[in-house]
């Protein structure tokens, strides 16, 4: 019996610890991505992105969902992400990224920047973002970034 508990109990760790790293990660990546989308605007001119938490709520949210399937790798959803953020921050116009696959910062902007959909809202008039990454149950990574301007 004390070995089954033993085993559970590392069974549990080792399951709260592989989230606690993933969600470090997810974090250190999303601090990156935004980090490289300021640089860029700054060398073009442009005013860098604030972050904004509901906004990162948002898009975590939906790279959780198409991480999970619950809706596709698309940008499905978005009227209603942008009325729920309009609700809750305010602001007038909206944009969003999606990106599957890559697995470093610089992939995941290098990707938006070759895309010309991509990058005119990376280059757009907003002043606030949120990035969200969520992995899919085969480990692929899946971005969110919206843009808001307030």
């Amino acid at each position: 019996m004390k070995q089954l508990f033993l085993v559970f109990f590392l069974s549990s760790f080792y399951i709260s610890f592989s989230q606690t790293n993933e969600n470090e990660l997810f974090t250190m990546l999303e601090g990156q991505i935004l980090k490289i989308i300021n640089e860029y605007r700054k060398s073009i001119g442009l005013e860098e992105l604030v972050f904004n938490k509901d906004v990162f709520n948002e898009a975590k949210k939906h790279s959780t969902n198409m991480a999970e399937g619950k809706t596709p790798f698309s940008h499905d959803g978005f009227d209603n992400r942008f009325e729920r953020l309009m609700k809750v921050v305010g602001g007038s116009s909206m944009a969003e990224n999606v990106a599957l696959g890559q697995t470093t910062a610089q992939e995941v902007v290098d990707n938006w920047l070759s895309s010309q959909g991509h990058k005119q809202n990376i280059e757009g008039n907003f002043n606030m973002t949120g990035i969200g990454i969520a992995s899919g149950s085969d480990g692929e990574l899946y971005f969110t970034q919206i843009f808001l301007l307030k």
